[in-house]
């Protein structure tokens, strides 16, 4: 396993309750996994542990282990542990500083202390793949909200990172945008690879990409498999607010009425499903 969560919790140095508790988890290599919850599930906290920000840099009670490609993350530095795991936040412009696109990408290559033509090589793949070409001396703050978002994307990449960590990464994009950087996890985890834990509210792209989804809430996991398994479970789903996909909806109330035997994922496969039985 590349990552292992055993007997996690944890509490904030002010925190009156636990964020986490008792969670339990592995991730394998490639593997790409989807995080659900409402707003204060524990959903970035958990985030924050994959990478050793937790409990290194956030201090509170911390509770168990982490074990990130066999590094105990409580024994472990930040700057090893960001080597193997990326983590990009859901505001880019807190994670950019740099005067220029390319200065921003090269700057955690450069602290790597990387040779002058490792460094280039990186920055031109991280352009490359996250479609910014062409853009390197453009000021960071001036390129659109999709821009920046794929910038902080190339920023981790650069660094090769086995693990992209994306918590709500489209929350402040409009659709283009939402659009762009969606289409670019979908590449970096089938075509390139890397493993992607994604915190995401919209549940139609979930549904359609990831390999597995865990549901928090109150800090613990409360459902965990793959998508078809946890979005059967309609009704827990609808009580914690999570956005149930129209398909699923009707698929939910046409397995309730006994006409079908499970939900469907998507309209294609709803529509299947009603053709198969009007041939019956």
């Amino acid at each position: 396993m590349l990552i292992r969560v055993e007997d996690v919790s944890f509490r904030y140095s002010r925190g009156k309750g636990y964020s986490l508790k008792n969670i339990n988890l592995k991730v394998r290599r490639g593997e790409f996994l989807g995080i659900l919850g409402a707003s204060g599930s524990g959903k970035s906290t958990l985030c924050l542990t994959f990478n050793g920000i937790i409990p290194h840099s956030i201090k509170g009670e911390f509770k168990g282990n982490v074990y990130v490609k066999g590094y105990n993350t409580k024994e472990t530095s930040v700057a090893k542990l960001s080597t193997i795991v990326g983590l990009v936040l859901q505001n880019p412009d807190s994670q950019l500083f740099n005067m220029t696109v390319e200065e921003e990408i090269a700057f955690g290559l450069e602290n790597l202390g990387l040779d002058t033509e490792e460094i280039k090589r990186r920055i031109r793949w991280a352009l490359r793949i996250t479609g910014l070409e062409g853009l390197e001396n453009e000021f960071p703050p001036n390129l659109s909200g999709g821009q920046k978002q794929r910038l902080a994307i190339a920023s981790v990449l650069a660094m090769r990172p086995e693990v992209l960590v994306l918590d709500e990464p489209t929350s402040q994009l409009d659709p283009l945008g939402k659009e762009q950087v969606l289409s670019l996890i979908t590449l970096l985890n089938k075509e390139q690879g890397i493993t992607i834990i994604l915190v995401e509210h919209n549940t139609e792209y979930l549904l359609s990409f990831a390999d597995r989804i865990i549901v928090l809430d109150k800090g613990e996991i409360i459902l965990e498999g793959k998508p078809k398994q946890v979005f059967e479970e309609v009704d827990v789903l609808r009580r914690l607010g999570i956005k149930i996909p129209a398909s699923v909806k009707i698929a939910h109330e046409l397995k309730n009425r006994g006409i079908l035997k499970e939900v469907a994922l998507d309209e294609k496969e709803l529509v299947n499903k009603l053709k198969i039985l009007t041939k019956i």
